[in-house]
């Protein structure tokens, strides 16, 4: 029995030695397919802050709420005003006059706030309309990157990315050589 089971066991070592070294060859194989595999990155949060359309939507941004901002400000100073009077000659004032001063200057502070509420709601929404065409531009130009350069994989969103395979160089230089197709033209009046 001692040679069977030994010519067993030495059977079972030559069987599990193929199998590593099919494992290892398949493994290798592996390595070299993702040698070959192209992996870039992309700082999305760069190309919002540093990219030319980003720059020409937020100046577009604040040219279209100048005038809301002002009449803002404008009117912050006159609660701010009327505030301040209240509280040097109210105790001078009859209570009547001091009662509808004080309406006055609540309903005052209460559009205020209402129309402080929808400027931030709409600036807001038009940022992120001009932002994601600025995004959609950028993506763009990342494919025809990723198209002309072989490219296997571009991420966007990353803990770490080493600057062996950081692009975003490459796409704001691209983006700038773009021509805008009047994606982030859209316009509101406010």
């Amino acid at each position: 029995m001692t040679l069977r089971t030994g010519m067993f066991s030495k059977c079972v070592r030559c069987a599990y030695a193929t199998c590593a070294l099919a494992l290892a060859m398949t493994l290798g194989m592996g390595a070299a397919h993702a040698q070959e595999a192209r992996i870039a990155a992309v700082n999305s949060d760069r190309i919002l802050r540093e990219s030319a359309a980003a720059k020409a939507a937020q100046t577009k941004l604040e040219a279209e709420f100048a005038k809301r901002d002002k009449d803002l400000q404008d009117m912050a100073q006159k609660l701010k005003s009327m505030s301040d009077a209240l509280d040097k000659n109210g105790a001078s004032m009859a209570p009547a006059d001091r009662a509808e001063k004080q309406r006055d200057l609540s309903q005052l502070d209460s559009d205020f706030q209402r129309k402080q509420r929808e400027f931030r709601e709409d600036l807001n929404q038009r940022r992120n309309e001009e932002l994601a065409a600025v995004l959609d531009r950028a993506n763009k130009v990342i494919k025809q990157i990723a198209e002309q350069q072989h490219y296997d994989l571009i991420v966007q969103e990353a803990v770490y990315v080493s600057p062996r395979i950081d692009i975003t160089d490459q796409v704001l230089k691209a983006l700038a050589a773009a021509p805008s197709n009047g994606a982030s033209s859209t316009s509101s009046s406010n």
